[in-house]
């Protein structure tokens, strides 16, 4: 695998994309739903995470695209039936969120509803759980919009950059942005459940998706999971555009074949019906999505006019409750103490901040981000500011 992905980027960064017959895999946006945009999206001079100046195009799109059906998220009582979660502990694996499921985690010490079968379930944008396990179900923001921005002509990275959890992974053609796995009920002790598609709000009110949605129905059948998407599956379909503005397939090549010769991040190097370039595959194993990046994304490229959650630019205000988040207002900025522990470990803010999560107010799992920045725990624990980061 390693040789896989040294061979694609000695490919990429040798120029492969400018010789005769090979595209460039240009984040196109007429490959978007145009009713998806508030306003037209405009292309804007940027700057890459690498420094390198470029062009990106810019563009807004609202808290959920019209018309798009979400839900069920966490069921009320133990008789009724809710969305889908990955369990990593005993017992591991994709279930339906329903009463075997929620008996399992009782068994397993994490009890999720009272004696009577009421579910506990709590919508974090107005009120913080009261109980060591809750069901997470925010409340939608009609107000907000979101701002994103993906480079015109992708730049391959020298290393791959790792998404860890709540990392920023692309954007879907339907507008939805596309995030990385969600934190785990060990790291929480909560569970803020997705719907059968595979998304749910996040606590600034805009919906978001943790898998590729438009294959998922490929991961139920080949986990034994009773579940099923409402939007149209087609496993060879474009997707939608990673944030460093390569193109994101289902599991199968367009000729229905699987493909071959993926590299870590699950892509490689093949004809599309964008030219021959690199491209991302989702998997059939849940989260289907790539475990890491390998182009270059730009700065700043995502932020929302919401109150609290990923992104946020009026920490705060609005009524919404604020889960541990930046409050200097900045696009999705660090806490206090948070720049010099990233500059003490070596690193970017950003990539601590991703491997860090969103703990969805609990505290982060220090073992998992330490795993995922190569480093030891006591290391991160070492470097992090005082609490609520510690």
């Amino acid at each position: 695998m390693q040789k896989t992905n040294q061979a694609i980027r000695t490919l990429l960064l040798a120029g492969a994309f400018t010789t005769p017959g090979i595209a460039a895999a240009h984040s196109d946006m007429a490959s978007f739903d145009a009713a998806i945009f508030v306003e037209q999206p405009v292309t804007v001079e940027c700057m890459l995470d690498n420094g390198a100046a470029a062009s990106c195009h810019e563009f807004t799109v609202r808290y959920l695209p019209e018309g798009l059906e979400i839900g069920p998220f966490c069921p009320v009582t133990l008789d009724d039936v809710g969305g889908i979660w990955e369990w990593t502990g005993e017992n591991g694996g994709l279930y339906r969120v329903d009463a075997a499921f929620l008996h399992m985690l009782d068994d397993l010490g994490y009890r999720f509803f009272d004696d009577d079968g009421t579910v506990h379930v709590v919508d974090i944008a107005t009120e913080q759980p009261s109980v060591d396990h809750a069901c997470i179900n925010v409340s939608a923001d009609e107000t907000v919009t979101i701002t994103m921005r993906l480079p015109v002509d992708p730049v391959m990275a020298e290393t791959p950059t790792a998404l860890g959890v709540v990392g920023k992974v692309g954007v879907a053609l339907d507008g939805v942005p596309i995030f990385s796995d969600a934190p785990s009920i060990q790291q929480t002790g909560h569970m803020p459940a997705l719907d059968t598609c595979g998304g749910h709000i996040d606590p600034g009110g805009w919906y978001h998706w943790h898998a590729t949605s438009t294959d998922i129905d490929t991961v139920f059948e080949a986990e034994d999971v009773a579940a099923q998407c409402g939007l149209e599956q087609d496993s060879a379909a474009l997707f939608g555009y990673a944030f460093d503005g390569f193109p994101m397939y289902g599991s199968a090549e367009a000729d229905g074949s699987s493909p071959v010769a993926l590299d870590d991040c699950n892509g490689h190097v093949g004809v599309t019906a964008l030219g021959e370039t690199y491209h991302y595959h989702s998997s059939k194993e849940f989260p289907n999505l790539p475990a890491c990046l390998v182009g270059v994304q730009a700065q700043d490229n995502f932020s929302t006019t919401a109150s609290a959650g990923v992104g946020a630019t009026q920490a705060g205000e609005g009524g919404r409750n604020e889960p541990p988040r930046p409050t200097d207002g900045g696009q999705g900025g660090a806490p206090a103490g948070l720049d010099a522990a990233a500059a003490t470990l070596g690193i970017t803010t950003e990539a601590l901040m991703d491997a860090l999560g969103d703990a969805q107010g609990g505290r982060p799992d220090l073992a998992a981000a330490a795993a995922t920045l190569g480093i030891t725990e006591g290391e991160l624990s070492a470097a992090l500011p005082a609490p609520p980061m510690q």
